[in-house]
């Protein structure tokens, strides 16, 4: 008798899916809590200033009637419309206005006085407008009768429509399209230079023995810890009308397009020289003694080996100065002159003009090309392969005499340049009336006497960068960690990645003026947190989000999913894991994300120039604000203030970070 085995159809057999456990249920709880935050800080904002763009206003002279009481009774009802076309008063380039204009109705009656004893009387139509008494508005279509000491106080106010008019108007005036050429021009010759700057001090110091390359790091990265419009200061000191070295601009302005290149290469340089560096570090040693027993020059396995192995770094830090060059704002606002670009134009539209609606057509325009290039610079990081494999050797530089002094040269030349421009920096400050009693001392820093906040501003920095510092590290951490550990919910998780990566893609200029719209909205329940310290650590925490994020998902990356399987079978929950073994092992990373956090906090100032209030005025916004009252040399010495602070900062960093590495990292010592 023989026996078959009957195998189970797979088609039709039902599709067996993991249970989802408690502890990745009480994850994704936690993971949908903060992706609520981005969605609230980040997603609805940008929402609210896209919409703010396509709105247009303008007055409906044909919506309001008004009558006059005269002798013993009230005139005939005519329109605001038909008494403009008598009178002309209003022209028709005036009707269009923003979403704050007002227009008197006083304007409409040329014999018009308060003090007599006539009455009108003013409706709307429908109730596409309004019209204001005093602060006090009015929608609906009743009459309403006025005195004519009242009726100097009402007001019309425009109605609104959907529409492309905004962008028409941005597009057919030739100053505000000029500051797209003028940004993307600035961007693009910042960008070749920094890059090749960067890339020449990241061979030097990965390619060759000479001496001082720690020093010469440290002051690599100086520029990360000011200010961007504090290069500004220090090149009006060196070539401003009345500039030390004026001369060498042979008569050409430092107002404008140089002066804007100059200092946008001094605070874009660490950035690009990370990642090169980083690029340049991790070169696969046989590649090169295999060039050498082929008999290449050095010429030729530079571009067959070096550049081949960089080139994706290359391209990284290419977009991220692009990007951090079209975004800024504190520079061009201090040095530009009268050379438009489309972070100061918002700051115009909105400060200068109060045109928000406008502002908002140049937050788009700007956000178009800082997402273009973070998308390339994403799509450019995907196409990267591994450069090294386990079989890999380390390159190590091999003693040159004649290429380590050049590459000491250069090191030191690039070296001067960020020394001299902080340097001048705190000379200025410490002078007492620049160019006429160059004698030094410590009036410049007597803040409380200057335009800018004070002393308090400095100490709300301060406040901001501690507070932002440690919510945002706490934020980011878990929330790196939920997506990260997290089994299944793929589409969730990806919605959250996608949240995540979001914020690099912004310019702080947008992410502060969507604020306005979506925060200072009277219906919005979180209307409460305007003005205060609350909205300026949100939105500084939402705009530094996402390098913080995948510096923590690296550093979760580095652990092997086993730890949670072993927690699993041993029935130990997560937050326990945690807290004893995830943590303790990605506190080097998580310290690091903090100082970032701090460091970005005290120096930001397009991201809050819209956001502070007379209460919770900032020190890089002080700077700002001196600078504008004319107080340059009190500017510098509170932009020297910030660089001390963030000094201060790295050292107590590198400080506790030795100190907790001793305890909780003593497993990486063998």
């Amino acid at each position: 008798m023989s026996h078959t085995t009957t195998l189970p159809d797979t088609d039709t057999a039902p599709l067996i899916r993991p249970k989802t456990s408690r502890d990745d249920k009480i994850k994704a709880v936690f993971m949908a809590v903060i992706g609520l935050y981005l969605v609230i800080t980040l997603a609805l904002p940008l929402y609210a200033m896209l919409s703010k763009s396509f709105s247009t206003y303008s007055f409906d002279l044909s919506n309001f009637e008004f009558q006059v009481y005269k002798i013993d009774s009230w005139s005939e009802p005519v329109t605001a419309l038909s008494l403009n076309q008598k009178l002309n008063v209003v022209t028709p380039a005036e009707l269009s206005t923003s979403s704050d204009g007002r227009l008197g109705v006083t304007a409409f009656f040329p014999d018009f006085s308060f003090r007599s004893i006539t009455r009108y009387k003013i409706r709307q139509i429908n109730l596409d407008s309004s019209f204001l008494v005093g602060s006090e508005r009015i929608a609906d279509t009743e009459w309403h009768e006025f005195s004519s000491n009242d009726f100097r106080r009402v007001v019309l106010r425009p109605s609104s429509s959907t529409g492309l008019d905004n962008y028409k108007i941005y597009f057919s005036t030739p100053s505000l399209f000029k500051s797209i050429e003028n940004s993307l021009f600035i961007a693009f010759v910042v960008m070749i230079i920094t890059v090749s700057m960067a890339f020449g001090f990241a061979y030097a110091l990965n390619r060759s023995t000479m001496r001082f390359k720690g020093v010469f790091r440290l002051i690599a990265m100086a520029p990360i810890l000011v200010p961007s419009l504090l290069p500004g200061i220090a090149l009006v000191y060196l070539f401003g009308n009345q500039g030390m070295i004026k001369g060498l601009l042979m008569g050409q302005s430092i107002y404008g397009p140089i002066g804007i290149i100059i200092g946008s290469i001094f605070f874009t340089f660490p950035h690009a020289l990370i990642i090169i560096s980083t690029a340049l570090s991790i070169s696969d040693g046989r590649l090169y003694e295999a060039a050498i027993s082929l008999r290449a020059s050095r010429w030729k396995t530079f571009w067959t080996v070096t550049i081949p192995a960089a080139r994706y770094g290359l391209f990284s830090a290419a977009f991220v100065v692009f990007n951090l060059v079209i975004t800024d704002f504190g520079l061009p606002k201090v040095i530009g002159g009268q050379y438009n670009m489309l972070a100061v134009d918002i700051y115009k539209q909105v400060i200068g003009q109060q045109n928000f609606e406008m502002g908002a057509v140049v937050s788009v325009v700007l956000l178009l090309p800082a997402m273009f290039a973070f998308s390339i610079d994403r799509y450019v990081q995907k196409k990267q392969v591994a450069q090294l494999s386990a079989q890999s050797v380390p390159y190590e530089p091999k003693p040159h005499k004649r290429f380590d002094l050049i590459c000491l040269f250069y090191s030191l030349l690039v070296a001067v340049f960020i020394m001299g421009l902080i340097g001048v920096c705190q000379y200025a400050a410490l002078i007492k009336f620049w160019p006429y009693d160059l004698s030094l001392g410590l009036s410049n820093y007597n803040f409380e006497v200057m335009d800018g906040g004070g002393w308090g501003s400095y100490f709300n920095s301060i406040k901001l960068a501690f507070f932002t510092a440690i919510a945002g590290t706490l934020m980011v951490f878990i929330g790196a960690y939920m997506v990260e550990k997290t089994n299944g919910l793929t589409t969730a998780r990806s919605a959250f990645q996608f949240l995540a990566m979001m914020p690099m893609a912004v310019p702080g200029m947008v992410l502060g003026l969507a604020y306005i719209f979506f925060f200072n909205n009277p219906a919005n329940p979180l209307n409460s947190i305007y003005a205060t310290m609350g909205i300026l650590v949100i939105c500084t925490v939402t705009h530094f989000y996402t390098v913080s994020h995948l510096t923590a998902v690296t550093a979760l990356k580095q652990m092997d999913r086993e730890f949670e399987s072993v927690a699993s079978s041993l029935k130990q929950p997560f937050y326990k894991l945690l807290f004893k073994v995830t943590f303790p092992v990605c506190l080097p990373a998580t310290l690091d994300i903090s100082i970032y956090l701090f460091v970005n906090a005290m120096t930001t100032v397009s991201a809050v120039i819209f956001l502070y209030s007379p209460d919770t005025t900032l020190a890089s916004i002080a700077v700002l604000n001196m600078d504008d009252a004319g107080d340059v040399a009190p500017a510098a010495a509170m932009g020297m203030m910030i660089f001390y602070t963030n000094v201060a900062a790295r050292l107590i960093h590198i400080f506790i970070t030795r100190k907790l590495m001793i305890k909780t990292q003593a497993w990486r010592v063998r």
